[in-house]
């Protein structure tokens, strides 16, 4: 087969694998494919409408939680079954009229808190027959919608929840509890708020679908391309850089997209290949890429799908979770960075070419940039703060046209130059572009993420209100970016025009297929939690898991992690978090409590929320490293092993701010309390890189490996060695 023919067939069976992990993998066509694009972008609109302002300003479809839950939960189910097929051998190209059928008779039942929410309100714990069969019957559809769109595994889980509340009598006394009726069950899952409508639903409806929708038209305008073209301008010249490229754009991907596999695939059909070019082999330079992706859930400002569940589950604003993530998320992926150049000092990569300017010019640039960043990011937010000040409650109109200047400005300083194209990874000469030059082609690509910032860090709005603001602005850029290219470089303005349009209906509908599998599993996953709170199961697990410890409390966090890494196999990461979060963190904060470690909340929430992550590299099933794998031509296998091993600083990290929570900012009291804690943590995470590649100037002997080791978690722990030497203080 010739190479582009390869070539070619190798990128759709990514993209199929995309499509299966995250979208679904059936594509119809003509009357059938328009309608659902019709009711994929009538989802996305909903959900904007529901963040927004204007139900309030006009009076009209204003909705509860509840009510709007119900909606998104009935789009997810009609969505589920129109594009996820039943079986791999069903059709790809048209939808089964059984299908059809489930699909309309999901989005029934989902919608039914909708439907007949005033029905129910006014005879609540008293469900007709037609409840509970449509009750029954929505728990079934949700299932089912579940092993189309997430696999077995979660079904399992699910099932073994719903089994566990009709067989409680006949559980060992640690797990033992009354048991429940079946329309007892019925209507604690479904029609009310404590299961399947509960707080994940909530927060899937009210934050993270704008999040996914905000990411994917950011990728639609092009500035995932942007941001991986500045990551090869700025690291491409430098030792192993194409790995470092890797590490880098996926953090900045990481801000477009919240799934691991397109992250691998978006930036990794670059970056693979160009690694293996510089010397670094198949295997390793999957393992990189899967393991620099599946970290960008972790990295502020937009972390993975399960970090806005802990808005509800720690009660505390996300600008706050934010602040506690940053310096974990920074240390990780500096050591990555750290390990991708000791591998290639180690392996003898070369760096890519670049053009060749003296010294001193190369400085003064460098300087001249960070110069300008620091000056503009200073003049915005002052300027902003003075229109505030200066308009009141007024200030939004005043604002709104400066954006909208700044943003003209960008495009017509943009539409002086070509639009940016990657360089072919497999061709002979990869020419580096400079930083400058792929910059200024998209400054406008900016403005949304600055507006996202200043609503959630320094407005402190909600994560849904942020997110509605950010995504208005985005669908703005999406609509009047090619026009105005095509206006200051005098082109077709109507083609452009066209295209923009075409391009924000396919971004609403790729954001609406993208939340399918996150809504049904949150959804599912409410089962669980609905089982929780039934049954009083979380009041047993306290017992149950001090029992099965002895107490130990690093001996309960290895079984947390452990049950977050083989329950994070089969199911995806917010579903994960969910059931591990619901049900052991309340547990670690007891038993650390009763051990004397005041551990805080949102240090045991993080730490089950970086285990949860981890499942995407590990294999047997980690989609990461399957990606990452099919890219490199190489044994997903040994490419998810690989990962690991370079994952393994990532698994440190929540046992260190488990014990140092100074590491989370958290009882940090002066700034420069705050840059201690960033500096130890750093360094001591490049020397546990070090330990781990067991390379640090050359290749480390022994006992250097020993020095490194005590080194890293003397950094990491201090506080460690003066218990030793001094009591403890406790307060009395």
């Amino acid at each position: 087969m010739p190479d582009d023919q390869k070539s070619q067939a190798e990128l759709e069976e990514l993209e199929r694998l995309v499509a299966e992990s995250d979208t679904g993998g059936r594509e119809p066509a003509g009357l059938t494919a328009k309608l659902l694009l019709g009711v994929a972008i009538a989802w996305s609109l909903f959900q904007l409408w529901y963040a927004s302002p204007l139900p309030f300003i006009f009076g009209v479809g204003i909705l509860n939680d509840t009510e709007a839950r119900s909606v998104h939960l009935g789009f997810a189910l009609f969505l589920a079954y129109t594009f996820y097929p039943a079986l791999r051998s069903s059709p790809r190209q048209r939808i089964p009229y059984l299908d059809w059928i489930l699909a309309l008779a999901g989005a029934f039942a989902g919608s039914y808190l909708f439907l007949f929410y005033r029905e129910l309100a006014l005879r609540p714990g008293q469900p007709t027959t037609f409840d509970l069969v449509t009750a029954g019957a929505g728990i079934l559809l949700l299932l089912e919608a579940t092993r189309r769109s997430l696999g077995f595994p979660m079904v399992v889980v699910a099932t073994l929840f719903i089994t566990y509340t009709f067989i409680g009598p006949y559980m060992p006394e640690v797990l033992q509890h009354k048991g429940a009726s079946l329309s007892k069950f019925l209507n604690h899952q479904w029609l009310v708020t404590e299961g399947v409508y509960g707080v994940a639903l909530g927060v899937s409806t009210s934050f993270v679908f704008l999040f996914v929708l905000f990411g994917t038209l950011l990728d639609k305008v092009g500035a995932g391309n942007w941001m991986t073209q500045i990551a090869v301008a700025l690291l491409g010249h430098l030792r192993g850089g194409p790995a470092k490229v890797a590490v880098v754009s996926s953090a900045l991907n990481g801000v477009v997209s919240g799934s691991s596999v397109s992250n691998v695939v978006s930036t990794g059909i670059f970056t693979i290949p160009l690694m293996k070019r510089t010397g670094i082999s198949g295997v390793k330079a999957g393992a990189i890429e899967a393991a620099s992706s599946v970290n960008g859930q972790i990295m502020p400002p937009v972390m993975g799908a399960a970090a806005f569940l802990m808005v509800e589950y720690v009660g505390i604003p996300y600008s706050e979770i934010v602040k506690h993530a940053f310096v974990p998320a920074v240390a990780s992926y500096i050591a990555l960075l750290y390990i991708v150049h000791l591998e290639a000092v180690k392996l003898g990569a070369k760096p890519l070419p670049r053009e060749e300017v003296p010294t001193k010019v190369r400085l003064l640039r460098t300087g001249i940039g960070i110069t300008s960043i620091i000056i503009t990011l200073c003049v915005l937010y002052y300027g902003v703060i003075a229109i505030q000040a200066a308009f009141g409650d007024n200030a939004g109109w005043p604002l709104a046209g400066l954006g909208a200047l700044l943003y003209v400005g960008t495009v017509w300083f943009a539409s002086r130059h070509p639009d940016l194209q990657l360089d072919d990874p497999n061709s002979p000469l990869i020419r580096l572009p400079r930083a400058w030059h792929v910059t200024r082609t998209g400054l406008d690509f900016l403005l949304p993420l600055f507006v996202l910032l200043w609503c959630l860090m320094v407005e402190q709005m909600s994560p849904g209100l942020s997110a509605f603001w950010a995504c208005s602005t985005i669908i703005g850029i999406t609509l009047t970016r090619k026009p105005l290219l095509a206006l200051f470089r005098r082109t077709d303005i109507l083609e452009a025009m066209r295209a923009s349009a075409a391009d924000l209906m396919d971004g609403l509908a790729r954001g609406a297929r993208n939340m399918i599998s996150i809504a049904v599993a949150t959804a599912t996953a409410g089962i669980v939690v609905g089982t929780v709170t039934l049954t009083g199961l979380g009041l047993m697990m306290t017992d149950f898991v001090e029992y099965i410890s002895g107490g130990n409390v690093m001996l309960m966090l290895i079984l947390v992690a452990v049950v977050s890494l083989i329950l994070g196999m089969g199911i995806p990461t917010t579903a994960n978090y969910i059931l591990v979060a619901t049900l052991m963190a309340p547990v670690i904060v007891e038993l650390g409590a009763q051990a004397g470690l005041a551990i805080p909340l949102i240090a045991v929430h993080l730490f089950v929320f970086y285990f949860g992550i981890m499942a995407d590299i590990t294999p047997p099933v980690g989609l990461a490293s399957f990606a990452a794998a099919a890219i490199s031509r190489e044994d997903p296998i040994k490419t998810g092993l690989q990962g690991a091993v370079y994952a393994f600083r990532t698994a440190i990290l929540p046992f260190v701010f488990i014990f140092n929570p100074a590491m989370l900012l958290i009882g940090i009291d002066h700034w420069w309390e705050g840059a201690i804690s960033i500096v130890t943590s750093v360094i001591a995470v490049m020397v546990l890189a070090a330990v781990m590649m067991n390379w640090f100037v050359t290749r480390s002997r022994l006992w250097e490996t020993a020095v490194l080791v005590l080194a890293c978690f003397t950094l990491l722990r201090p506080d460690w060695w003066i218990d030793r030497f001094y009591p403890r203080y406790v307060e009395r």
